[in-house]
C-alpha cells in the first residue's frame, strides 16, 4: 500500500496555481524560489533535518494570493495566501506562507526550519532571476517603498535577512553562492 502524500505534489501545486489564476511571471518566480530552496536543502549538512516535500510545496505556493492582491489592491498576500492553504487543509504550508514576508519567532540557535529556507529563497529571487540580497532589497524598496517609513522597514529587514542567511549557511556543507550555482543552471 502506498503512503499518501501529506503535502501537494509539484503537479498538484501547479494545478492550485492555475486555479488561483497566478500570473505567469509569479509562477516563474515561485518555480525559481523552489530551485533556490532545493539548492539549499541539497547542501545541508543533514538534509533530513527538513521535510523536502514541505519545502517544495511551500516554495511553489508562497505567492498563491499575489495575483489576487495585485488585482484587488488588498494588502498582505502572505496572510491571504496562508488563509487559502489553511482552508485547503495544509496548515504547515499556511504557516510558511504567512512567514515569507514578515517573519516572527526566529531562533538563530535552533534547528533549521522550512519557513526560514522559503523566506530566504524568496529574498534571493527577483522576478525569476537569482540575485544578491542587495539587489533584491533595492528592488523591494523601488516597488513597495511607497513612503519613507515603508522603505526604511524594508531596508531594516535586510539585517534580518542576513541573520537568516548566516543561520542557513551554518547548517550547510558549502557557502551559499556555491549552492546557488546549481539553481542558476536551472534558470539557463
Amino acid at each position: 500500500m502506498s503512503q499518501e502524500r501529506k503535502y501537494p505534489s509539484k503537479e498538484t501545486c501547479m494545478s492550485i496555481m492555475k486555479e488561483h489564476d497566478m500570473l505567469s511571471n509569479i509562477v516563474d518566480h515561485s518555480i525559481q524560489v523552489m530551485n533556490v530552496a532545493m539548492a539549499i536543502v541539497n547542501n545541508l549538512n543533514n538534509p533530513r533535518e527538513v521535510n523536502t516535500d514541505l519545502v517544495v510545496s511551500s516554495a511553489l505556493l508562497h505567492d498563491i494570493a499575489k495575483t489576487r492582491t495585485i488585482h484587488s489592491g488588498e494588502m498582505r498576500h502572505d496572510l491571504i495566501g496562508g488563509e487559502i492553504l489553511r482552508d485547503m487543509g495544509y496548515p504547515e504550508i499556511a504557516e510558511i506562507i504567512e512567514s515569507h514576508v514578515v517573519f516572527n519567532g526566529f531562533n538563530f540557535d535552533g534547528a533549521i526550519e522550512e519557513r526560514e529556507i522559503i523566506f530566504y529563497a524568496d529574498k534571493r529571487v527577483m522576478h525569476d532571476t537569482i540575485v544578491s540580497i542587495d539587489d533584491r532589497v533595492d528592488d523591494l524598496v523601488d516597488r513597495y517603498g511607497k513612503n519613507e517609513k515603508i522603505a526604511q522597514m524594508i531596508l531594516d529587514n535586510k539585517k534580518f535577512i542576513l541573520r537568516v542567511e548566516h543561520k542557513i549557511v551554518n547548517h550547510m556543507n558549502c557557502d551559499i553562492e556555491t549552492a546557488l550555482r546549481d539553481a542558476r543552471l536551472v534558470q539557463s
